[in-house]
């Protein structure tokens, strides 16, 4: 009962048809993965895609835990005897959880307040009187209640009128009003601490020392780059209604009938509570909110540029030579084979200030010929372009050179995963290593790296780190399960982002592989110790066994679906493989005639679409890359020079891009297109190749401003 009611609403809040939603709730329920649920499962779902079944998931569990605060709150005040069968419905009938907390908020156990300290004097009756109105004298009211710890008149009205602050204070209605007025009026500000003002680490926030705009208007950025201004001492902020009088407008029609004597108690009664409690509750609330939004919208940006690093086109299965470049300590070189595998290592010295050019030149040609490298992976780092020049120079034509982003590289050389992988190598070897590797795959090595820790987040360290990490964690699984893993190569900490494995299971595959060679089939991972039917059906159509018997266990098939295959391979009279190869035997095939009560459409099609390029990798080609000759620091940038750059980093304000002088630019989001663009991600891509015009260099603050408008 209690899944139908969820389905219901997710549908409604999502706008999903709800037997679509019902679908999916199930397949969660049953342990399903969102990739395999997208993938092998559309009649169930209607087709939807991760990101909506990501959205369902997210509802229901936001749901799940509603139902358990209800049960909380339930008892609470069933406990303090005061549940009526009025208010158990109205909680059971919310499923908004501000407006839960609102109802529970008068029962809900709070410190010591002077409300409290009033109703324990004995009070509230007469804030129940002044609250009528009726009396002419409130003051003759007051005295019937001077005893004990109210020692006078005023003390009393004192006390009722906390009583009163309160209650206006944890009323809905009051609350309602108010987060209307905030809602539609609300402004931030920022003003900096005039003790901090001068100091150096102040000035990044200069923009913030005097600020102040709409909240519904305040970007995910500047309103991240506030409070952190704001965590470090450096600013004040504040969110504030336009008019406060206008919100004591309304309560007071609400509370105040007319101007007697009662009445003006009354009102500053109102006037304290919307000051002193209301209000700061309110301003808390949308703080809270607004952050969470800008939280969700750092996440997203993170997530898809996340994406777009792990899905980055892959050299392919090459031998390699990566270097990680440097000046002083020289350069780290290694050769890996079409594997990854480190075959060997040392240091060269080409650049100042020990320059043992000639040197270097025999002991890179060395390398070349000896392990017959195909490519060589230059890290982007410190002396990234004279490196790429003086390998260009000395290298034989057929090897190409490429530069790689070398973000995170030394996380992940320092990191358990690159000791466990190489125990006896030092950290300078292991990062020029993973340098390497991200030229032949870059998806296999990244997914060794915290996320955090690549580069490519905005605010990363200032948004909710439970939140980010989910997030991430899934868009990692999406990205390996849309691309594939082979099953006899990928190393343990590839395996266990498939769909259904995870790092226990993925140690079992690499274990049972040392011990009794390479998988032939995708049927032996039931002999994997573990590895059970519910885990086989989830993960078996995203691995794959190059050079299979079968050549489906090479393609994103699912062995669920063999059987139609070979039906279909059968009615027209060859092989599976004959099918694979031949066109128009593909073509003579008519989809409908294989649909079953349990196989729809959609999954045909999926089918009729693998068996023409089985075992297709969804990202793109390599391209080589050259930033401008002569252009190697901020001092040769010249207003209005037209350059070719690289993006790295994709914010909501905007792309940062490499321009080759160790200092990436920023195109405002202003500056992105001729025309107005709502998302960076609707024109830019990570790693994209781009040409920009220099708009400005501010060498003080070490800041470049690039344009791509009216670029060609």
């Amino acid at each position: 009962m209690e899944q139908k009611v969820f389905a219901k609403l997710i549908a409604q809040r999502l706008g999903i048809a709800e037997n679509n939603v019902a679908g999916t709730l199930a397949l969660l329920e049953e342990g399903c993965t969102i990739p395999f649920i997208a993938r092998y499962r559309k009649e169930r779902t209607g087709g939807l895609d991760e990101v909506k079944i990501a959205a369902i998931s997210e509802q229901f569990d936001k749901l799940r835990e509603l139902t358990k605060r209800k049960e909380t709150i339930v008892k609470t005040i069933t406990e303090l005897e005061k549940m009526t069968p009025e208010l158990q419905q109205r909680i059971d009938q919310t499923w908004d959880a501000t407006e839960l907390e609102d109802i529970y908020l008068p029962y809900r156990p709070k410190r010591r307040t002077r409300a409290q300290v009033a109703r324990e004097q004995g009070l509230e009756p007469l804030a129940q009187i002044l609250l009528q109105q009726r009396e002419r004298d409130p003051e003759d009211a007051a005295r019937r209640f001077v005893a004990g710890d109210v020692s006078d008149v005023a003390t009393a009205i004192k006390g009722a009128q906390d009583i009163i602050a309160e209650m206006v204070s944890e009323d809905e209605r009051s609350r309602q009003q108010v987060r209307g007025a905030f809602r539609r009026t609300a402004i931030i500000t920022s003003k900096v601490v005039k003790a901090k003002q001068d100091t150096d680490e102040a000035q990044k926030y200069r923009d913030y020392f005097d600020w102040h705009e709409p909240l519904k208007r305040c970007t995910s950025h500047r309103l991240l780059a506030m409070r952190r201004g704001e965590a470090e001492g450096i600013l004040r902020l504040s969110i504030d209604p336009v008019s406060d009088e206008e919100c004591l407008e309304r309560l007071n029609r609400h509370y105040v009938y007319g101007h007697t004597p009662c009445g003006r108690l009354v009102a500053e009664a109102v006037e304290d509570g919307y000051k002193r409690l209301l209000k700061p509750s309110i301003e808390t609330e949308f703080s809270n909110l607004s952050k969470e939004q800008a939280d969700d919208e750092a996440i997203r940006v993170f997530a898809e540029n996340l994406r777009q690093l792990l899905l980055s086109a892959p050299l392919g299965q090459k031998r390699v030579m990566g270097i990680d470049p440097g000046f002083r300590t020289g350069c780290k070189v290694v050769c890996l084979d079409a594997q990854g595998n480190l075959l060997h290592h040392e240091a060269i010295f080409p650049h100042p200030p020990v320059n043992h050019r000639m040197q270097a030149t025999v002991h890179v040609q060395q390398m070349i010929q000896d392990y017959h490298i195909e490519a060589i992976a230059i890290g982007n780092g410190t002396a990234s372009r004279e490196t790429r020049a003086f390998v260009e120079e000395v290298t034989p034509q057929g090897v190409n050179v490429f530069v790689v982003s070398e973000d995170g590289a030394s996380v992940y050389s320092a990191s358990k995963v690159a000791r466990d992988e190489f125990p006896d190598e030092d950290v300078t070897v292991r990062g020029a290593v993973s340098i390497g590797r991200r030229l032949i795959d870059p998806l296999a090595e990244l997914v060794k790296i915290d996320p955090k820790s690549i580069g490519v987040g905005q605010y990363q360290h200032d948004v909710d780190q439970t939140k980010l990490k989910q997030q991430l964690d899934q868009t990692v699984m999406s990205c390996v399960n849309a691309v594939g893993v082979n099953l006899n190569t990928a190393s343990q900490h590839l395996l266990q982002y498939v769909s259904g494995l995870g790092p226990a299971l993925a140690k079992n595959i690499v274990d049972y592989r040392k011990e009794n060679g390479a998988f032939t089939s995708r049927a032996q991972l039931k002999k994997v110790p573990r590895l059970g039917p519910a885990a086989f059906e989830q993960c078996a159509g995203f691995l794959r066994i190059p050079g299979a018997k079968n050549p489906l266990d090479n393609s994103a098939v699912h062995p669920e679906s063999y059987a139609i295959v070979e039906q279909m391979a059968k009615d027209q009279s060859c092989t599976v493989a004959d099918l694979i190869i031949n066109k128009e035997k593909r073509q003579s095939i008519q989809p409908q005639r294989y649909v079953t009560n349990e196989v729809g459409l959609p999954t045909l099609t999926d089918i009729m679409r693998e068996l023409e390029k089985p075992g297709r990798d969804p990202r793109e080609q390599i391209e080589e890359f050259r930033f401008a000759d002569g252009i190697e620091t901020v001092d040769d940038l010249v207003e209005g020079m037209e350059l070719p750059g690289i993006v790295t980093n994709i914010t909501a304000f905007g792309a940062f891009v490499d321009i080759g002088v160790h200092q990436d630019g920023l195109v405002h989001i202003s500056q992105l297109a001729d025309k107005y663009v709502k998302d960076p991600n609707q024109v830019v891509k990570l790693h994209q190749h781009v040409r920009v015009r220099v708009l400005e260099v501010d060498r003080r603050r070490n800041r470049i401003s690039l344009s791509m408008r009216n670029m060609q």
